[in-house]
């Protein structure tokens, strides 16, 4: 009978590949900061999508189910904060589109009844998901008994997060079954005609070899060139379009970093030199690491070359003992203490092969670790393992060859499986229970024998320690109370002779290069004036960012849409600058080909080299030696055979050219063509059906100022 750990596990892969899952901790911050004004719809407001208000409860309640169904889905009980910022972006894209579609598939009289969804779940039809789920692993066949009663447990009462995360699966059902309705019937409007499968077929059979010169832009030089004020407003206004801008803030920093003293690395020793005898006198070094060091007890068998030299050395060129303790010694920002634990002859691989029990229930559980006794004693007692290994394991890929997992090393398996497996005589069987089950493993080989040690190390980071702490802040502080303008920070980080950072942030944006947990700081910018010391929530100047003090200014605002003149005018003078040189080159090169049919003399007047390429056609994206340059592209692919080209603009300079030779394949069959253009078309007709609608939607984004 399925349960909620059988979806979990089935269905967890293919539902994450239909919905996108990929997901993360998530602070609620200062929601309420503002008070009961802060409960008006409007401020409530989220996003607006045509028009339709997506409101914070509804969407905060969205991101928590999407959150507790991938919880589930993994088997973890938290998500970190990562995680949680992509669950909420998989919710907002979500929205959007249910949003969005909703209403092109209301014009379109698109829908999904509950026939067809009965259909799909327990009918004729069963979606992939529910096949998934219900397939039997012996038979490979879908058990429908079993997706029956477990639609009766539904309804005679289950745990709500079992009954949720069902509604949620049918919900992606329902989804994806309105979205092929609709790729589909785009699909059928697309049609390729035999025009442009003959247009295709000759585009990329025909394969041109061809000699050039070109003439870098990098060849004249800036200074030559005259352009006015006028060029470039003139080019502006000519070109608007193409200076389109982000909603961006551009801000300038500067740290107080708290970075350990000279007293935090003397305490540092201190401890370490006063634990030593209590460590080397613990009989349970693995407890007393656990218990003590900053980095937990490492229970890997280690040969010679897999350990630090110093360590290494020590053990096996030194013969330490077990109990015996190196250092104190300083690496990494750290001070440690070595013990051997333990000294063993292990093999470096073993062959092996197992029988996996996979309970769903607890009171499976119980049953199936009566079960893996029972087995274990019937194989010490001669019964036929991989006779056994068919008839119970879950492990189908092993099942199928009587359990044998073959030679394997360490590292390769689950950590219970590889002890047991290594702790094992010759043939001898072990129950061991995993996260994928119960295991039954008989180690049927093992390599040779070699010294193999497990070390205990005491480790002691070397942390910033409360005094350095508030050394810093008091720094960062009496800057701050003395420097309360942006003219006066800049005097002060300039006669103080301070390191100044500068970051460019979008809305959205959690990181700052340099800086952890910088999403306070962007906020900040967000709800900040050109010209404004940014403060917290709290209106402090100071940010506490991890191990750094953070006061900053915020130096530009810009807003979305088409760039003033001021503010594009770095890229206009880049483009002016550009097309100068392109007319001047495109003249250079007219005048020397002038009564000239020869490549190399033309070459010869514009002190050039003439160099070839070979096997180009129209479908190539770049030129060796030359990069991406589609006007060259075009031009070669449509020359006859040693004529020489006129002067093209490309996009790191100009270029003439002479065709050398064309090949033709003339195998490539037009219907073939025409069908792999139509399957392609028909690939891509949702998703950009879907980016077209999307862009022409009006969509407000207010999630940053909730997150």
């Amino acid at each position: 009978m399925a349960t909620l750990q059988t979806i979990r596990t089935k269905a967890g892969l293919l539902i994450a590949i239909i919905i996108g899952l990929s997901l993360a901790a998530f602070i609620l911050g200062d929601l309420f900061q503002s008070g009961t004004s802060f409960l008006n719809r409007n401020q409530l407001e989220i996003g607006e999508v045509n028009g339709e208000s997506v409101q914070y409860p509804d969407f905060q309640r969205k991101v928590e189910e999407l959150g507790e169904i991938y919880k589930q889905n993994t088997q973890q009980t938290q998500l970190d904060e990562n995680g949680w910022v992509q669950v909420r972006e998989q919710t907002w894209q979500s929205t959007v589109q249910e949003i969005v579609m909703n209403e092109v598939y209301e014009d379109l009289g698109i829908e999904v009844s509950s026939d067809e969804l009965y259909d799909m779940i327990q009918g004729s039809n069963l979606h992939p998901i529910i096949q998934q789920i219900f397939r039997n692993p012996n038979t490979g066949q879908v058990d429908r008994g079993a997706v029956i009663n477990f639609l009766k447990q539904m309804d005679s009462g289950v745990a709500p997060e079992q009954k949720a995360y069902w509604l949620y699966i049918e919900n992606q059902i329902v989804t994806e079954r309105a979205q092929a309705k609709y790729n589909n019937m785009v699909g059928k409007g697309l049609f390729v005609t035999t025009a442009e499968a003959e247009e295709s077929v000759t585009a990329g059979s025909k394969q041109v070899n061809f000699d050039y010169i070109a003439l870098n832009h990098s060849t004249v030089a800036d200074s030559t060139l005259n352009i006015s004020e006028s060029d470039l407003k003139s080019y502006y206004n000519a070109h608007k379009d193409e200076f389109e801008q982000e909603k961006i803030r551009e801000l300038e920093y500067i740290t107080f970093p708290v970075n350990p003293s000279a007293a935090d690395y003397n305490d540092a020793q201190e401890w370490i030199n006063e634990i030593k005898e209590d460590f080397t006198n613990t009989t349970n070094s693995a407890q007393f690491v656990n218990s003590n060091s900053d980095v937990s007890f490492d229970d890997t068998w280690y040969k010679k070359a897999s350990l630090p030299e110093n360590i290494g050395t020590w053990i096996f060129d030194e013969d330490a003992e077990q109990g015996d303790v190196f250092g104190p010694y300083f690496e990494n920002d750290s001070y440690s203490l070595a013990k051997v634990d333990s000294i063993a002859m292990l093999p470096d691989s073993v062959e092996a092969r197992h029988i996996l029990l996979q309970p769903n229930t607890q009171e499976e559980l119980v049953a199936m670790q009566l079960l893996a006794d029972s087995l274990k004693t019937a194989i010490e007692n001669g019964s036929n393992f991989a006779a056994l290994a068919t008839q119970y394991s879950g492990d189908q890929g092993s099942a199928n060859n009587g359990g044998d997992l073959g030679w394997f090393g360490r590292g390769q398996m689950v950590k219970p499986f590889e002890e047991a497996a290594f702790g094992n005589e010759k043939n001898e069987v072990t129950v061991v229970p995993s996260q994928f089950g119960i295991h039954i493993v008989q180690t049927t080989d093992r390599s040779k024998l070699s010294k193999q040690v497990r070390v205990a190390t005491l480790v002691r980071i070397v942390e910033p320690s409360t005094r350095t702490y508030q050394e810093a802040y008091a720094k960062a502080s009496k800057f701050a109370s003395n420097n309360t303008d942006s003219e006066s920070f800049n005097a002060a980080v300039a006669e103080e002779n301070i390191s100044k950072n500068a970051a460019t942030v979008r809305e959205n944006d959690r990181q700052i290069v340099g800086l952890e947990s910088a999403r306070v700081l962007v906020r900040a910018a967000y709800e900040a004036k050109v010209g404004d010391i940014l403060t917290t929530t709290q209106g402090s100047p100071i940010f506490e960012l991890e191990k750094n003090f953070v006061i900053a200014i915020l130096t530009k605002a810009t807003e979305e849409g088409t760039a003033s003149y001021e503010d594009a005018k770095t890229r206009v003078e880049l483009a002016v600058t550009k097309e100068k040189k392109t007319e001047y080159l495109k003249d250079k090169a007219s005048k020397a080909l002038e009564g000239k049919s020869d490549l190399q003399a033309v070459a010869s007047e514009l002190n050039a080299q003439v160099n070839n390429a070979a096997n180009i056609n129209f479908n190539s994206y770049s030129i060796p030696g030359l990069g991406v340059e589609p006007a060259v592209v075009g031009a070669v692919t449509s020359l006859d055979v040693d004529n020489i080209s006129q002067p093209i603009a490309g996009n790191n300079g100009v270029y003439i050219v002479k065709v050398t030779s064309v090949n033709e394949n003339q195998a490539l069959n037009v219907d073939s063509e025409k069908s792999r253009l139509a399957q392609s078309m028909n690939f891509r007709a949702g998703s950009q059906a879907y980016n077209a609608i999307r862009e022409k939607a009006e969509i407000v984004d207010n999630r940053s100022k909730f997150y």
